[in-house]
């Protein structure tokens, strides 16, 4: 397992050990963890000789992945996109012969006329840009050239839904951290979540060949925009859908916002997954949407919509400075919690 030392990846390593499944876990990562039962090697996955780390290993399971919306592209581009190429030509030159990769529902794309939810084998219409979604589509783009050719390499692809509990990515988790809930108007949103706990089992489950293929994991069904303010207590704001692209599109362009305007077409899209290839596995979730987001509000503690606030007649005189607002919260949101890692 790439990754290991990571706190995603030693909750899978974890799991892997007290399944008691395989021969041997082996945990890789730049630092050695501490975590008993795992073999640790040292390695870096951008690195030509990891080949030789990977040594004796059936299945590779890649989690030593950037999932930060604000670091910085290039660097971020490097170690996903560059570190997954080189973990999918060493595991093959090394004679492995299945890599578990993890990547993000958000490949999907989301479109005004997409069914609710979408099936596992729905088309990936996602822009192949420069943002961390981007990322995304590339990897799964290495990862089906891998899985052709004479020596084929099968790749079990794992794309959670927004994923919230002690670790989150994506734009819209961190949207609870905006003084205001953000809504497009003439949209109905709909909200799922992926708990880390029901990923990590997903993924354990993906590593044990307990599920083939690639596959959405997520909570079932979804939560209305109502119940959603419910659970947070924050209030929505509604704005025109144009004004919105557009004022996102300008944060990105300035560098406020680190992802591009189109990433709002999942809030403002049909946009949810089923579990048809888990469940039909055997797999059930966990956590239902409700507990999710509720766990995920507790985490927030006193960061749940604590993001800079504007005067009340201000910040509703025109739905642009609502949305600057909104849109503004979520970027300074993210700075901060950057600060807080580096000092950490």
């Amino acid at each position: 397992m790439t990754g290991a030392a990571g706190e995603l990846g030693r909750r899978v390593a974890a799991a892997l050990v007290e399944a008691n499944e395989c021969t041997k876990v082996v945990g890789i990562d730049t630092k050695r963890g501490d975590l008993s039962g795992v073999t640790w090697r040292r390695a870096d996955v951008r690195d030509p000789a990891l080949r030789t780390t990977l040594a004796g290993v059936d299945t590779v399971v890649h989690l030593a992945t950037d999932r930060r919306p604000d670091a910085a592209p290039v660097d971020r581009r490097t170690v996903n996109v560059r570190g997954t190429d080189n973990v999918l030509d060493a595991a093959r030159a090394a004679g492995a012969t299945r890599v578990v990769l993890l990547t993000s529902a958000m490949v999907y794309g989301a479109e005004p006329n997409d069914p609710a939810p979408l099936p596992d084998d729905a088309p990936l219409r996602a822009e192949p840009d420069l943002s961390l979604i981007g990322d995304w589509v590339e990897m799964e783009r290495l990862a089906g050239q891998a899985g052709r050719g004479r020596r084929r390499l099968e790749v079990a692809v794992v794309r959670p839904a927004p994923v919230v509990g002690a670790d989150t990515d994506a734009m819209l988790t961190r949207l609870f951290e905006a003084p205001r809930l953000l809504a497009i108007r003439g949209t109905t949103p709909r909200w799922q979540f992926c708990h880390v706990d029901d990923l990590v089992t997903a993924l354990v489950w993906a590593a044990l060949r307990k599920v083939d293929g690639s596959f959405a994991v997520a909570a079932p069904g979804w939560l209305p925009h109502e119940e959603v303010e419910r659970i947070t207590g924050l209030r929505t704001v509604v704005v025109p859908a144009a004004m919105a692209f557009a004022t996102a599109e300008r944060l990105y362009r300035v560098g406020v916002l680190s992802a591009p305007g189109s990433e709002l077409r999942y809030l403002a899209d049909p946009w949810v997954v089923a579990v048809d290839r888990l469940t039909a596995a055997g797999w059930t979730a966990r956590w239902d949407n409700a507990g999710a987001l509720q766990t995920h509000v507790e985490a927030l503690g006193d960061r749940l919509g604590r993001g800079p606030r504007l005067p009340g007649k201000d910040a509703t005189r025109a739905a642009a400075g609502a949305t600057v607002a909104v849109l503004g919260a979520v970027a300074i949101a993210r700075a901060r919690s950057a600060r807080r890692r580096r000092r950490g």
